[in-house]
Formats: structure tokens, sequence, C-alpha cells
């Protein structure tokens, strides 16, 4: 009977390819191939070419076609996953305003569910992965109400400031003789905005 490590390595990824098992030393060069995919200026089997032969100079034998080919498509999947999120942050950063940083706290971990429910459906989870995801939904729930909860209390904070900075200004403009009305146009600027 097999494992515990050795089931849930099972139901992980799979083996390990090629280039997941290249030593320490070939990590220059494995950030180099990634950064020629990511820029997608050369072709794929040029790049393949050239990292073949960085690896012989480090005395590291080639990394086959075939496992070159599923790298590529994979790390290409990925780059267009980074592109598409990104893609999408950078168009609705604008329209969520000043509290932004809120909002994207929450639409992460909203992500972050979603993500957990798609594993979820794709088949059965080794406990090791199902605490890892339990950990991942409970950090995204946490940061949503750590977010929310910070965001009321700067605004109390901020609405208290100006209600002070009012009260100063309406003291101070009454000792100076300024009308009533003056103090009132200018109280109500700072505390709503408007005159």
């Amino acid at each position: 009977m097999p494992a515990a490590d050795d089931k849930e390595r099972q139901e992980g990824r799979g083996r390990l390819s090629s280039i997941d098992l290249l030593p320490e030393d070939a990590e220059p060069d494995l950030i180099w191939a990634h950064e020629q995919l990511r820029d997608r200026a050369m072709h794929s089997n040029v790049i393949h070419s050239e990292f073949n032969a960085r690896l012989a100079d480090r005395g590291i034998g080639p990394i086959s076609k075939s496992a070159w080919g599923r790298y590529a498509v994979r790390k290409a999947m990925q780059f267009r996953k980074i592109d598409a999120t990104r893609a999408i942050a950078s168009e609705l950063a604008p329209t969520l305003g000043t509290d932004g940083s809120d909002h994207v706290t929450m639409l992460i971990a909203e992500m972050v569910k979603v993500a957990a429910f798609q594993m979820l459906e794709e088949g059965p989870m080794g406990t090791k992965g199902l605490m890892e995801l339990a950990r991942a939904v409970a950090t995204a729930t946490g940061a949503q109400k750590t977010s929310a909860e910070n965001r009321r209390q700067l605004e109390a904070e901020v609405a208290q400031r100006l209600k002070d900075t009012a009260d100063a200004v309406a003291k101070v403009g009454a000792q100076a003789g300024v009308g009533a009305e003056t103090l009132r146009k200018i109280t109500n600027l700072l505390t709503t905005g408007q005159a």
C-alpha cells in the first residue's frame, strides 16, 4: 500500500518533467528561457535550441523536443492567464475610486474562492491539498473582512478630524469676527465638500 505522501503526489500534478528535474545550475538558463517565451520575440524552436546549447555549456544533457513543447505550451497558458488578470485589473482599477484597494482585495478573495470551487469540482484531493485550499480560502475571507474594517475605521477617523477642524475654524472665525454665514459655508466645505 502506498504511503500517504506518495498518494498525494500521485493525485497532484503527476510525474516531474525533465525540465522540472534540472539541477540548480540550470536556473539562470531556465530564467532566460522564461523571459524569451514571455517576450514572444523568438520562435519556440529557436529558444529550445539556444536553451539546450546553454545547458550543454554547463555540462547538462539536452531537453527533448516533446518535453520542451509541453513546457512551452504550459508556460504560454500561464502567461495568458497572467496577462488576462492584469488586463482585467487595469480596466477595473480606475472605476473603483478611492476605496479601490478594498474592492481589489474583495475581488481577489472572490477569485480565490472560485478557484477553490473549480479545483474541488475537478476531482478528489489529498488531505494536504484540502488543507492548503482551506487556508487559502480562510486567508482570502480574512483579507476581505480586514479590508472592510480598516476602511470603516479610516472613514470614521477622517470624519472626526474634519469635524474637529470645522469646530476649530468656527471658533477662530468667530473670534476674528467672521460672519455666521461665511463660517457655515467654510464648515460645510470642510465636512461635506460643498458650500
